[in-house]
């Protein structure tokens, strides 16, 4: 899935205009993405969690000509799944339509 395929489930889901739609999803990213910048951990239940690691300066090698060079430290963004959404792929559940987290198609036989 795209951000693009994003904004029009979202458009489409909600009942929203197309920009209202996209506007929406930028806003979350960006508030994502500051959020990580400000080093703070972001956690949606049930679905995961965005932390950053911080890698400390080493010593690399420059793979085409074998010099050896000093690799600043970084912060890199790290997503860890949640519980429920890892049980909900390894079952094959769609969390849109399957809304009570039960296995049947809530039809009546």
């Amino acid at each position: 899935m795209t951000k693009a395929d994003l904004i029009d489930i979202i458009a489409e889901k909600a009942h929203l205009q197309h920009k209202q739609s996209e506007l929406v999803v930028n806003l979350v990213f960006d508030m994502m993405a500051d959020a990580l910048k400000r080093d703070d951990r972001i956690e949606i239940r049930g679905f995961g969690s965005f932390v950053n690691r911080s890698y400390g300066s080493y010593q690399g090698r420059n793979p085409k000509t074998g010099q050896v060079v000093q690799v600043p430290p970084k912060r890199v963004p790290f997503f860890k799944v949640g519980k429920e959404l890892k049980e909900m792929v390894d079952a094959g559940t769609d969390p849109i339509t399957d809304v009570d987290g039960d296995d049947d198609d809530d039809s009546m036989d």
